[in-house]
């Protein structure tokens, strides 16, 4: 887990004053995990904590607070949930001046009355800085530490209709997912994008394809099935990690032959995925993005990526 430094500083300028609440450490069975965080504001929040019972009390105590907190949960005996553990929240609460003071790669701070850096934790950030490795969330010699989260796995979006929006919609909560969305006019795009989706708007799409990342995983949904084969085509040239192409069988087979004759081995053709998603949950865009969303997030689909189809 990390620091969601951008989420936080969205929530602050539209809500104003807005508490963090992050899981500092654990004891036993926990609903979620150190680093796992939420944000709460007069009148709602975001992210969760888990634990039902648990994230309801924090998200109450959180709007009363006005200075950083440390408080300790037994789940079982003060809570009547099911784990059997325990777990340790801070709370901070956050206004515009304060998120402006927060360092881009790693925030330490203390959870208690100001003190002088340990030097344990001066070792942690001095290893972060020598290695470039992002140290684990964690609650150290009454400071916590947490990395700035970076989104770790580039997804490329091409089409804004109905599908591309259920997949925008579906996808884009997943912290790990980098969202680059693509179409060819600005106003094929919904007025409200979810954060953290860049969008953009292009007359030829496909000359973006030079510009993805080698690894970036392709979700082609655009209108036009001329757009789709030259988006194919021009990835099989590029390399990626993933590319998954909505149609059906019969336009899988002529797109297979169409590149074929473009200079496509069967092989490297093979490499794109076509139907996306599971069809036995259906034809529904929600129901397609849910399938794609349970594809990327599979472990296997993960590990395909080592494949590169660039040489």
């Amino acid at each position: 887990m990390g620091f969601e430094l951008d989420a936080l500083r969205d929530a602050v300028a539209r809500h104003g004053r807005v508490v963090r609440v992050v899981i500092a450490a654990v004891r036993g069975s926990s609903p979620r995990e150190v680093g796992a965080a939420m944000l709460v504001w007069d009148g709602g929040q975001s992210g969760t904590i888990g634990g039902g019972t648990l994230e309801f009390q924090a998200a109450q105590a959180a709007r009363a607070i006005r200075e950083p907190l440390m408080s300790h949960h037994a789940l079982g005996p003060d809570m009547g949930q099911c784990c059997g553990g325990a777990v340790s929240l801070f709370s901070e609460p956050f206004d515009a001046a304060a998120v402006a003071t927060l360092d881009e790669t790693v925030i330490a701070r203390p959870t208690g009355p100001v003190t002088a850096m340990p030097l344990s934790v001066k070792r942690v950030l001095d290893r972060q800085r020598a290695q470039g490795v992002p140290p684990a969330a964690q609650l150290l010699d009454g400071w916590m530490i947490e990395p700035v989260h970076r989104a770790a796995r580039p997804v490329w979006i091409w089409g804004a209709g109905h599908v591309g929006r259920a997949l925008v919609g579906t996808l884009s909560p997943i912290p790990d997912l980098s969202i680059t969305w693509i179409d060819t006019a600005r106003d094929r795009f919904p007025p409200d994008v979810p954060a953290g989706v860049d969008v953009v708007p292009a007359r030829q799409p496909g000359d973006l394809v030079a510009h993805a990342p080698r690894n970036a995983e392709h979700l082609i949904v655009t209108y036009s099935h001329a757009l789709d084969l030259d988006l194919c085509h021009r990835l099989l040239v590029h390399g990626f990690g993933f590319a998954g192409l909505i149609g059906s069988r019969t336009k899988w087979a002529r797109f297979r032959s169409r590149l074929a004759k473009l200079g496509h081995s069967p092989e490297r053709i093979g490499g794109i995925t076509c139907p996306i998603g599971d069809p036995s949950l259906g034809k529904h865009p929600q129901s397609i993005a849910i399938g794609v969303a349970a594809r990327l997030l599979r472990p296997a689909t993960i590990h395909s990526q080592d494949k590169d189809l660039s040489a």
